[in-house]
């Protein structure tokens, strides 16, 4: 037994007559004797869906309890048991309750049809899946019973229940669809004239697309090509020239016309690859296409015409529209154009010819072939020469030599000037060598009179075979130029493409491998004069270029909308306008990758900056309150009348406020330093530096100077600093050092000197560190190995580096003999003509 075949009619809205339709169906065929039974009927209470049910048999409904509530369902096993021809199945997107053997009843269906049974349903527009967006977005309520679209194309037959969006209205408002308490409800709701309209748009839009399918597939299967204009269907030939936009538009205007027009633009590119628009110019025609709503299509044909005819009957369009020729009408006389030959065989699809302001007449001059001029003027000499020698040799030839074996040598000779000169000197040569044979040769002897009308065919004959050889030798000239010029861009382009990946300035790259391929002097990318720039500006250019800016003339090429590629000196050939198009689309993308490469740069450094305010917040929230809360515990202590302290107490306290100001002072001082350096503000004023002084002074302001012993060498005494930079640098270190020092182990300082530079190490005997997280130690806000206790957000070594670096030095970590860590600070030296003498360890 076969499959079932299914019946849908298809409603816009809820109320249209789709159940109606259905039954009418369904007793139609009971009245020609069919068995026809009554699967499933949703009447809703509507009397005359209600009174449709007289006369045919009703399978009863099963009963299903979920949850305590009670559901009615088709009774799919009944059905089957019955065995109908035809089964009247309502509510095609319904969901069965929880218990029954499918969760959808398009899942019953299925299986009614599997075992031979017709089946007709009903379902509305909404419920269908792909559409589901849609209508959501026209009514604005969600649709949860859904059923996928391919169950609905699968149909064997689909019909459109439609109805005016007022007539449907009408039929609401009288009780025919909806109860009386529902109508005002709907018809201020779901059922509004906008809905209903746009609701019936989505249903005759999805039923001509399921139809236009059922044409393609009959045509298909009946091997029909011809065209059925079932709608607009516009394709539009472009060449890539400039009315090529032009064309575009006259095709979708004309596919706009009608409902469901589409607009295909297809551009034929030749097979060889040898000859077509430049690669911006198609880009530009593609994007203009899809702005007018239509497709872009690249076809490869060795002819254009044949090309066009083909695609636009693999796609059963109704109309064609070409551009009318610029050729010459000669040229036309000799060869047809392309549109007269897409009109010629066209068959039943409209052609539009539209013409354009150059058609007619010609177009711009071009070479006379790939042969370069002095080959042409060599063939021009060879064309007379040979012919004459030959004449001259075989005249006096001792030996009887026949007319066919002249044509042959003389033949020979126009084939040798068409591979020198090309196809003009070639049938010149033709003309003259005819004529001498003629004249010398052809009876009666010495006159251009020939008496056997055969010599004339002969003649004849020689002259247009010279022409066809000259024509070929001339053509695949010109085609092997045009591939070892194809195939040089390609070098150029790969060549190109492969430097600047593998540098690091890849703009200045590209401007000198300009410079090279075109022989221009100098080479810039210009940006455009705008409101905020008044006047153009130089962004990146080879070394010559702003003294050959006067004197040599420009050649500008587009990059993007602000940008130029501009060259100077003599004009790059017409046959490289391709590749300096290409150049200047290499130059456009680094520019885009530069801009990325900035906001990127802009985000990092954002990202860079949240953190840094993160950890501040952070650390401020515990370090700098810290001593404020010292120093107000402190002065209220002092201030308070309920405890007398002695002397000593009071001392102590007056000692914990200055040291909790002194470390608010430190953590305040690098806060600010840091703020400055990340900005840019710090400027450092260097001048002659006597260490003997700086550092006994910075030692001094440490909360232990005791614990401070220092060395310096008489070479390395004298360096070239900002004092209070370097004050802040070796305090900062220093305080760092005693931080990590076990208590009561002294910090020792040593200088050397090493060339031109003076070595400051600032020596602990703490637990040191690791070395791979010595760089780590210098970033903002890190405090590797503090103790839980330890005081100071993590700015000291952070600032002590950036001031180092604002000085022209450097510092840097290494371990310490024995354990412990150094710090090496590295400055510039000075060397004044009295310098004080002698070294000592002060403590």
């Amino acid at each position: 037994m076969g499959r079932g075949r299914l019946r849908i009619y298809l409603g816009a809205a809820p109320g249209v007559g789709k159940t109606v339709a259905m039954l009418s169906e369904g007793v139609r065929r009971a009245k020609r004797g069919t068995d026809v039974v009554v699967a499933l009927c949703e009447t809703h209470g509507r009397p005359h869906t209600m009174s449709m049910l007289e006369g045919l048999e009703v399978i009863p409904r099963r009963t299903v309890v979920y949850r305590g509530a009670t559901f009615e369902e088709m009774d799919l096993d009944a059905v089957l048991a019955r065995a109908p021809k035809v089964a009247l199945v309502d509510e095609l997107a319904h969901t069965n309750a929880p218990g029954s053997r499918h969760e959808k009843r398009w899942q019953d269906i299925e299986e009614l049809l599997d075992t031979g049974i017709d089946v007709i349903s009903t379902v509305n527009i909404q419920h269908l899946e792909s559409l589901n967006d849609a209508v959501t977005a026209i009514t604005g309520i969600v649709q949860q019973e859904t059923v996928p679209d391919q169950v609905v194309r699968s149909a064997d037959q689909i019909e459109l229940v439609d109805m005016s969006p007022e007539s449907l209205r009408r039929r609401m408002a009288h009780g025919n669809i909806y109860k009386a308490e529902k109508i005002d409800a709907a018809l201020s709701n779901y059922f509004r004239v906008g809905n209903l309209g746009a609701l019936r748009e989505l249903a005759l839009l999805w039923l001509a697309d399921r139809v236009e399918e059922a044409v393609e597939e009959y045509r298909e299967g009946h091997g029909i090509t011809g065209t059925w204009p079932t709608r607009e269907r516009v394709v539009v030939g472009i060449s890539g020239g400039p009315e090529s936009a032009g064309l575009l538009r006259r095709g979708a205007r004309i596919a706009t016309r009608g409902a469901g027009g589409e607009l295909h633009a297809v551009y034929v590119a030749r097979q060889d690859g040898l000859a077509g628009p430049s690669l911006p110019e198609v880009a530009e025609l593609r994007t203009l296409t899809e702005e007018l709503g239509g497709t872009f299509h690249t076809v490869t044909g060795e002819a254009a015409a044949p090309a066009i005819l083909d695609f636009a009957r693999g796609l059963n369009a109704t109309q064609i529209v070409i551009g009318a020729s610029r050729r010459p009408p000669w040229r036309r006389a000799i060869r047809a154009s392309i549109g007269e030959s897409v009109i010629a065989e066209s068959g039943s699809i409209d052609v539009l010819v539209v013409t354009q302001p150059r058609t007619g007449r010609g177009t711009a001059p071009r070479p006379v072939g790939a042969l370069s001029a002095d080959r042409v003027r060599l063939g021009a000499v060879l064309a007379l020469v040979l012919p004459a020698l030959l004449s001259a040799v075989l005249s006096f030839s001792p030996y009887d030599v026949g007319l066919p074996l002249i044509v042959l040598v003389y033949l020979l000779a126009v084939v040798g000037v068409a591979v020198v000169g090309g196809m003009w000197p070639a049938i010149a040569s033709a003309v003259v060598a005819s004529l001498l044979i003629n004249w010398f040769f052809t009876p009666p002897l010495q006159t251009l009179t020939i008496g056997d009308p055969e010599h004339v065919v002969a003649l004849f004959v020689f002259v247009a075979i010279a022409a066809i050889v000259s024509t070929v030798v001339h053509r695949s000239a010109r085609r092997a130029d045009a591939a070892i010029e194809a195939q040089q861009e390609s070098a150029a382009l790969a060549e190109l493409t492969h430097t600047l990946l593998g540098s690091t300035d890849q703009m200045a790259v590209l401007l000198r491998r300009a410079v090279d391929m075109f022989g221009a002097s100098s080479a810039a990318i210009i940006r455009r004069s705008t409101k905020e720039h008044r006047e153009p500006e130089v962004v990146d250019a080879t070394e010559s270029y702003a003294s050959d800016t006067a004197s040599a003339a420009p050649t500008i090429e587009k990059v993007n909308d602000d940008h130029d590629l501009v060259l100077l000196g003599p004009p790059p050939a017409a046959d490289r306008q391709r590749l300096l198009a290409a150049y200047a689309a290499h130059a456009a993308a680094i520019l885009h990758r530069r801009a990325l490469q900035r906001s990127a740069g802009d985000a990092e450094s954002l990202a860079r900056d949240n953190r840094a305010r993160t950890a501040l917040l952070s650390a401020v929230s515990h370090d700098l309150r810290t001593p404020l809360a010292s120093i107000k515990a402190a002065i209220g202590s002092l201030r308070s009348d309920e405890v007398d302290f002695s002397a000593d107490d009071e001392a102590e306290l007056e000692s914990i406020i200055e040291e909790s100001a002194d470390r608010l002072d430190a953590l305040v001082g690098n806060l600010l330093d840091m703020s400055r350096l990340q900005v840019g503000a710090l400027v450092a004023r260097p001048r002659t530096i006597d260490l003997a002084d700086a550092i006994p002074h910075t030692a001094a302001t440490l909360t232990d100077p005791r614990l401070v012993l220092w060395e310096i060498s008489p070479t390395a005494r004298w360096l070239h600093a900002d004092a209070g930079l370097l004050e802040r640098v070796l305090g900062n270190l220093l305080e760092n050092a005693l931080r990590h020092s076990p208590p009561g182990a002294p910090v020792r300082i040593t200088t050397s000197g090493l060339g031109d530079t003076v070595e400051i190490r600032v020596v602990d005997s703490g637990p040191g560190l690791d070395e791979g997280k010595r760089e780590q130690m210098f970033q903002p806000f890190q405090r590797l190995g503090d103790s839980p206790a330890g005081d100071g957000v993590g700015l000291g070594l952070a600032v002590a580096r950036g001031l180092t670096d604002a000085m022209g030095g450097t510092v840097d970590a290494e371990d310490t003999p024995g354990g412990g860590l150094t710090m090496v600070v590295t400055l510039p030296s000075r060397s004044p003509a009295e310098a004080p003498s002698g070294s000592g360890e002060r403590p």
